[in-house]
Parts: structure tokens; sequence; C-alpha cells
């Protein structure tokens, strides 16, 4: 693996790991909505160790029916793990607020991810820099319920 691909991924899981322990110092009032965006708790299913993997993100779309993430890695050319262990296994938790709940995890079909970037980028700006900036199209990542779990992600969201 290339150093710049190292380096990078040393930077993110550093500035995850700061998001995280700056949350429980806080009790949660602090970065809980970075960019006016919730925090989510994403936890797959790693998919060569079969381990759970946690990760934060936030979420620019979210409603009672769906929270929307990007897999942006910061306009890196690589997908994140946390988007290829979903893919691998879409079963995931999903945490807002503390709550967490089991949802199904997909990428948006292209006529979604057409319907959604806009919204996306409205949310946050940085998104539509990201995608300038490597060649792969970004992926919209849709968390839905478990079919038949009528109650929505968050009653914040």
């Amino acid at each position: 693996m290339p150093l710049r691909h190292q380096l990078a991924d040393v930077g993110l899981k550093a500035m995850n790991l700061t998001h995280r322990a700056v949350l429980k110092v806080s009790g949660g009032r602090w970065l809980a909505a970075p960019m006016g965006m919730p925090t989510i708790e994403l936890c797959t299913t790693g998919r060569r160790s079969g381990q759970p993997r946690r990760v934060l993100l936030t979420a620019p779309v979210h409603d009672e029916k769906q929270i929307v993430l990007v897999a942006s890695k910061g306009g890196d050319d690589r997908h994140p793990e946390w988007y290829l262990n979903l893919v691998a296994n879409p079963e995931v938790e999903v945490g807002v607020g503390g709550v967490h709940r089991p949802m199904t995890a997909r990428t948006a079909s292209p006529e979604e991810r057409q319907d959604l970037w806009p919204r996306i980028t409205a949310a946050y700006k940085g998104y539509a820099s990201y995608q300038r900036r490597t060649d792969r199209e970004i992926p919209v990542v849709i968390c839905e319920p478990h079919r038949g779990d009528a109650s929505g992600p968050d009653d914040r969201a």
C-alpha cells in the first residue's frame, strides 16, 4: 500500500477516535451534529474478520424512513472500509443519539443517487469537492429499517 494511503487511513482513524472521545467526555453535547448533520454510529460486520466494526459518520439526509450516508472517504480514490463491509453484509446497526437499531444498508440506485446528491451537497458542500477530487463515483448508502419495523430511526432525525 502506498505511503499516502497509509497516512490517509491513519488520519481518518485518528479523527474518528478523537470524535468518539469528544462525544464521551462531553456527554454527547459536543460534536453530536457537526456541520448540522447528526453523528451516526454505524456498526458493520468485517467482511474478512466477521467481527463488529464501528465507525462514526454524519448523515446529511435522514428522516423516519431512512438514514443516508456518503462513502466519500474525504475524496480518496478508495472506498471506505465500512462501505466494503456493508456491501458484503448489508445487515448493520445504526446508532443515533445513543439509540441503536438494526437496519439494512444498500447502495442507492443511479436514480436515487441523482435525486439525493443535491440534498447531500446542500447539507454539506464538502461532499461536492470530495467528488471532484476522485475519479470514482462516491457511493450513497441508504439505511432502512428491517421489514416490519415501523419505528423511525430516531425522533430527533
